[in-house]
């Protein structure tokens, strides 16, 4: 399916719950920006954020997560991983270079991700979400290996969204 057109002004699109734009994609590549490195988007609906992703950066592997297959419109078969449920955990995070939660459902998927992967190969975890909820994430951030996560102002997305990082410590 054709991807739609972004210009730098964040909009919403019928398939996907995240606004979009370019000065969205080129803030978040700057963070995950490692050739080579794989992508994990838990969350990744009709695919169309991660497309888009992956349209700017073919060196990067952007895959994506999602609870039923039938949803992804926008990523090839080959680029999605199904799990059992919105609380199941896809094995892919531990070889993963970044993970990327868009609009998760409930903190405790993110805390059963940091639990059980965190020591695995991720470098950064980004959220991406309504800024009311982030209160409510904070906390699943919290992990030995990872500085506390920052909030990236100005990223490119609606005023009512934010992106959050946590990277690993060196």
């Amino acid at each position: 399916m054709a991807l739609p057109p972004l210009d730098s002004i964040p909009r919403h699109h019928p398939d996907c719950c995240l606004s979009l734009s370019t000065t969205f994609l080129s803030t978040l590549l700057d963070l995950v920006s490692a050739d080579d490195c794989l992508a994990l988007s838990i969350g990744s609906g009709s695919g169309l954020f991660e497309a888009q992703l992956q349209a700017r950066a073919p060196k990067i592997c952007v895959e994506g997560v999602e609870v039923e297959s039938s949803i992804n419109k926008y990523l090839p078969e080959e680029s999605t991983w199904n799990v059992d449920g919105t609380w199941d955990l896809c094995p892919r995070a531990q070889v993963a270079h970044a993970w990327i939660f868009v609009y998760p459902r409930e903190p405790g998927l993110i805390k059963r991700y940091m639990d059980m992967y965190a020591d695995g190969g991720v470098k950064i975890v980004v959220w991406l979400g309504p800024r009311l909820d982030w209160e409510d994430y904070e906390g699943c951030f919290n992990h030995d290996g990872f500085e506390p996560a920052e909030i990236i102002e100005d990223s490119g997305l609606v005023p009512y969204e934010m992106m959050a990082v946590a990277r690993r410590k060196t």
